[in-house]
């Protein structure tokens, strides 16, 4: 399978998940009229996801997030080349969504959305409230990659996609409110990119950076051996 394939299938699958979630963001608001609400959006990110995976994940492995290809470099499951291909492949594909979205819909409708960009929802959200959800919610969702996707007794249970896609839509449903529940780089930086608004933007990097790792490195030296 050449790297080319690899790292298109990861721009193609970021797609999924960001087209299908900054779509339904839009569509949340009085202008478009979707009412689907937080629950509505939580399952738009979460089976865009579960889709984007099990068509992308016996091409590239389906990471689709920056922090989940970070866990896989830090565990020596991937090569540093590689990483940063997948990683810059994975903006790509956030940005064609998040252009596309911009296109489609009204200027009010992306204006009053803010085109899905994950931001802080309240203002008493500070930058460590950002890392720290972030982080949690990215760890969690990161496990449930490497339980399911990587470790063999998960595989067994042929659930990989579908918990990874659930793991999306709790995590937005728990965090949504608080830090607009990225947990994805790359998710962040297409519509970031748009608006050419990057505040606070090294949070939604850092905080799933530190929580994608800290699962990988878990998961691969602790819950993955057997006594």
């Amino acid at each position: 399978m050449s790297y080319l394939r690899k790292a298109f299938a990861e721009g193609l699958g970021t797609f999924f998940l960001c087209f299908a979630g900054i779509s339904a963001i839009l569509c949340n608001t009085k202008d478009v009229g979707g009412n689907i609400g937080l629950l509505g959006i939580a399952f738009a990110h979460g089976l865009a996801l579960s889709i984007g995976v099990a068509v992308t994940g016996g091409i590239s492995g389906g990471h689709l997030n920056p922090a989940v290809t970070l866990g896989m470099l830090f565990t020596g499951r991937i090569r540093i080349f590689s990483a940063i291909g997948y990683i810059i492949a994975q903006c790509a594909g956030a940005t064609v969504a998040a252009v596309l979205c911009n296109r489609v819909f009204p200027p009010e409708v992306v204006t009053n959305a803010y085109l899905g960009l994950p931001l802080p929802a309240k203002a008493w959200v500070t930058d460590n409230t950002i890392l720290l959800y972030e982080g949690v919610m990215t760890f969690l969702l990161v496990t449930a990659v490497f339980a399911t996707a990587v470790d063999e007794r998960g595989k067994a249970v042929k659930f990989g996609a579908l918990a990874i896609g659930l793991t999306v839509c709790f995590d937005i449903l728990a965090g949504g409110p608080i830090t607009g529940a990225s947990m994805n780089p790359a998710r962040s930086f297409g519509p970031a990119l748009v608006l050419q608004d990057f505040n606070r933007h090294w949070c939604y990097w850092v905080g799933p950076a530190i929580g994608g790792i800290s699962a990988g490195l878990v998961y691969q030296f602790f819950l993955l051996k057997e006594d």
